[in-house]
């Protein structure tokens, strides 16, 4: 898995690659500045312009969010925000990205059928819902794990994405069914890809890169369990 990752890596300076890796940085800052967008207007809905503070006097809440500082609180957002994120638009680029991949390491393969972009859209929304909801519950889980939260965090989120990463890839040459039978076979290493993949996911402007380097591994792991040379 640690080959597989650093072999996405050693393709950065691909500039096919490169293209789909800003691509996807973009998306990414789009996504996250929407749903900043989204976080700002219920709270210009929910507080009062200003607030009265003792011994400060009045401050405007949300002009002073809407300020600079309104980046540091994006960033800081995003630790939480990017693994929704990066299952949301993953059907925007999951096929350049591994036909990218499949070109530099695995020439000679037939074709892969692309997936139909509606039905990928419709798989992230699906997913993008699983995943706002258990990490909602996984905020309550903040008061009883204590110093273990980053861990369970990051296994619980590692295995929603690994389990959607590697299907999403692995449809494209067996179908649905082939590719869940070949997740039910390799789980654990499925599992184990998505929590390296998501404790990244928690560092600010890291987090940018990892969707598409994520896709790139879970390309090369596909093959790997696959039985491809």
């Amino acid at each position: 898995m640690i080959r597989d990752f650093l072999r996405a890596i050693g393709q950065i300076g691909d500039a096919r690659f490169r293209g789909v890796l800003w691509m996807g940085v973009g998306l990414a800052l789009a996504l996250l500045a929407v749903i900043y967008a989204g976080f700002i207007f219920l709270l210009q809905m929910m507080v009062p312009d200003t607030v009265t503070i003792p011994w400060i006097g009045e401050v405007g809440v949300v002009d002073d969010l809407l300020s600079w500082g309104s980046v540091v609180l994006m960033i800081g957002l995003s630790v939480f925000l990017m693994i929704p994120v990066a299952s949301a638009f993953t059907g925007f680029f999951l096929d350049r990205v591994v036909d990218a991949v499949e070109v530099k390491h695995y020439a000679g393969l037939p074709a892969a059928t692309p997936l139909p972009l509606w039905d990928q859209l419709i798989d992230s929304a699906n997913f993008f819902a699983i995943l706002v909801l258990v990490n909602l519950l996984a905020l309550v889980l903040l008061f009883f794990a204590g110093p273990l939260f980053p861990i369970l965090f990051w296994a619980l989120n590692g295995f929603l994405l690994g389990r959607e990463y590697f299907t999403l890839v692995a449809m494209r040459r067996l179908g649905r069914a082939g590719a869940k039978a070949l997740r039910a076979r390799h789980g654990g290493q499925i599992w184990l890809a998505g929590t390296l993949m998501a404790a990244p996911l928690s560092i600010p402007i890291v987090n940018l890169l990892v969707p598409v380097l994520g896709v790139a591994t879970f390309t090369h792991l596909y093959h790997r369990v696959s039985g491809r040379p």
